[in-house]
């Protein structure tokens, strides 16, 4: 069950945009607060509000480094996100196949 509520936590995370933005700018390597806020046309505050809920998910880490907050992505959880996509769309992608198999004998059968 913990590992459904860590998965539940990393998509309710994708689902906000400006928490997708932050993920997306940290792809390009740590950044502060502030410059996290600034693209976001948001407050500290409520910009540590939302690096609040990405460290929470385990998605970002965030370290004081002088009188900065510095922020960089912690993969991990994003992997296993990816691991559960990629089992579904495999299982999908198969059933479909079946699908389209199925079809294509019963155009020959009526052929």
């Amino acid at each position: 069950m913990v590992q459904h509520d860590a998965l539940d936590r990393v998509f309710a995370c994708l689902a906000d945009p400006v928490r997708r933005g932050v993920l997306i700018k940290l792809g390009d390597g740590p950044a502060t607060v502030g410059e996290l806020a600034g693209p976001a046309e948001m407050t500290l505050t409520g910009m540590k509000k939302h690096l609040r809920i990405l460290e929470d998910a385990g998605l970002i880490v965030t370290e004081k480094i002088g009188r900065a907050r510095q922020c960089r992505l912690a993969p991990a959880p994003l992997d296993e996100a990816m691991a559960w996509i990629s089992f579904y769309q495999r299982l999908w992608t198969r059933r479909l196949d079946g699908l389209d198999a199925y079809f294509t004998l019963r155009k020959g059968d009526d052929a």
